[in-house]
């Protein structure tokens, strides 16, 4: 299997921007994202679990989650952090592993939290920055899978 670095003429726009607003402030929603009990709780799409979840949140850190679908079926990540700017910005690099633990695709993952009184704006920019062959159909989600994890994050910060 070959990772490729993406293509030099694509767009430098990120490949997934989403901005959503949270009923919590900025310190709380970045805490949900690097305290590994609180990202367990929420992470991943609707049903999926994660027995693995290990953070390591300081420039350099490892990142290690096992998201288990609801039909058994682990995905493992792993990533490493490369910026952290608490509460304000958060980017680290992630990848999905084959069976082998070998990388499928690389995401460099760069969150802005922006306070608004009590609320808290997220600005989420995904960019595929190495891929493989195999990566497509994982990718093709990626839009959705955010999305639900963010619904599940709003779901997670209203129980605290």
């Amino acid at each position: 299997m070959e990772m490729k670095d993406s293509i030099a003429g694509e767009s430098s726009e990120p490949a997934l921007v989403i901005t959503r607003t949270f009923d919590a402030p900025s310190d709380l929603v970045f805490k949900a994202w690097t305290d590994p009990k609180q990202l367990a709780q929420w992470w991943g799409p609707s049903g999926f679990t994660n027995p693995v979840c290990d953070l390591d949140p300081r420039p350099g850190g490892a990142i290690r989650v096992h998201m288990r679908a609801p039909d058994g079926t682990t995905y493992p990540m792993s990533g490493v952090y490369r910026e952290i700017d608490p509460p304000r910005r958060l980017v680290f690099l992630s990848s999905a592993l084959d069976e082998e633990g070998r990388p499928l695709f690389e995401i460099l993952n760069a969150l802005t939290f922006s306070a608004q009184g009590a609320r808290t704006v997220l600005r989420l920019e995904a960019r595929v920055v190495k891929t493989t062959a195999q990566a497509q159909r994982y990718l093709d989600g990626m839009d959705e899978g955010w999305r639900q994890s963010l619904v599940r994050l709003a779901e997670h910060l209203k129980r605290r």
